[in-house]
């Protein structure tokens, strides 16, 4: 009779905190939506969205040239939008919840002129939902010139990711390669580009191959808004593909699941390609996620194309990981009628033909991303 009452407390425990874990995530994706609301109405010209977002007592605290403190309000505010003179672009960085108030962070980049600005919002849940009551934001001393700053409007890359945490139906722990996404963050962000990354659930990225030791490493894993992105990736539904000029599908053990049979970010990926004359690019396991891609007449992305991926030959194909992959990239690749090629072990090799760029292993991720920049800056 204890025991079952034990058990029956650690239920009730598990469900609670689960039940918590799961409102948590949802006021978080509200707070999202209030963000964007601000973003797209300042970005589009909508006032009336731009005013949804803030409550009606809000204040926003700005800079002036004659002022030491600027209050503006709300109504004020959209009402300068009703005419937008400029392109405006904005991204979430970060959100904090602490009970019924959050604070999130922005970045906005700005045309004619060009200027970039972190804005801060106090939010507050109200009955009718959240709300922003307070925003003031600052000017970045920005180092990256016009062309950059246009790169950061205009371009954008979205970093394709598996959310599968274990080797099929295995308790095979895998992730995301962190070197991979890593090295290729921050070639894409010193270029002056903005990246987003989708998985194949959303939220929450399972890592894998972290190294403290690794300088490179230990940089990011203390950067707010980087990790901020990997733990509230997007869904593919929530995916805009006629914003990016880039898909850069990232390797790591889990990309061998979930990824190449999803038909919404094969979509995402052809649109990119098709429409948007943009590139398809992956590293390493990330090259599984472009097996199944095909292009509007049916055909196969990879056929008679030559592309680089993790060779069967660096597998150990014996093991028990192994074992559980629904596929392998080299044969499935040559199947497709693709010319696979790779380089030698721990060493960097690219291949680049037209807009699919890939790479051989988590080495070959800062030279990828590289060539897709020099691509993306020709365009």
């Amino acid at each position: 009779m204890k025991n079952t009452f034990k058990w029956l407390m650690l239920l009730i425990l598990v469900v609670h905190f689960a039940t918590q874990a799961h409102a948590k995530v949802d006021e978080q994706h509200e707070v999202r939506a209030v963000i964007h609301n601000y973003i797209n109405g300042t970005s589009k010209g909508e006032p009336e969205l731009i005013k949804s977002a803030f409550h009606e007592h809000a204040s926003l605290l700005l800079s002036h040239p004659n002022k030491a403190l600027w209050q503006v309000s709300a109504e004020d505010y959209a009402s300068w939008f009703e005419s937008p003179k400029g392109q405006r672009a904005g991204k979430i960085l970060s959100v904090t919840l602490d009970g019924d108030i959050a604070m999130a962070r922005g970045l906005i980049t700005t045309a004619s002129p060009l200027k970039q600005y972190i804005d801060q919002f106090l939010l507050k849940r109200f009955p009718k939902g959240w709300q922003i009551v307070s925003k003031t934001a600052t000017q970045l001393a920005s180092q990256q010139d016009n062309k950059q700053l246009k790169s950061a409007m205009n371009k954008r890359v979205l970093f394709i990711t598996s959310s599968a945490d274990h080797h099929g139906k295995s308790s095979l722990p895998t992730g995301v390669s962190f070197s991979e996404l890593v090295e290729a963050y921050e070639v894409f962000i010193n270029a002056g580009y903005q990246v987003d990354v989708v998985s194949t659930q959303g939220g929450k990225l399972p890592l894998a191959y972290i190294n403290t030791s690794n300088e490179k490493h230990k940089k990011f894993i203390y950067n707010q808004d980087f990790m901020y992105l990997l733990a509230n990736t997007l869904a593919p539904e929530q995916v805009d593909a006629s914003q990016y000029l880039a898909v850069h599908y990232v390797g790591g053990g889990n990309a061998m699941y979930q990824v190449a049979e999803n038909k919404a970010l094969q979509a995402i990926a052809m649109a990119v390609y098709e429409k948007n004359n943009g590139i398809v690019s992956s590293v390493c396991h990330g090259t599984a996620g472009i097996v199944n891609l095909k292009l509007s007449n049916g055909e196969y992305l990879v056929a008679g194309r030559k592309v680089s991926g993790y060779p069967t030959a660096f597998e150990k194909v014996s093991a028990a990981y192994y074992q559980q992959f629904p596929f392998d990239i080299e044969n499935t690749i040559k199947q497709r009628g693709g010319k696979f090629s790779y380089g030698e072990r721990n060493q960097s090799y690219v291949q680049i033909d037209g807009r699919i760029i890939t790479g051989t292993n988590y080495q070959s991720s800062k030279a990828v991303a590289l060539a897709m920049v020099k691509m993306m800056n020709d365009m």
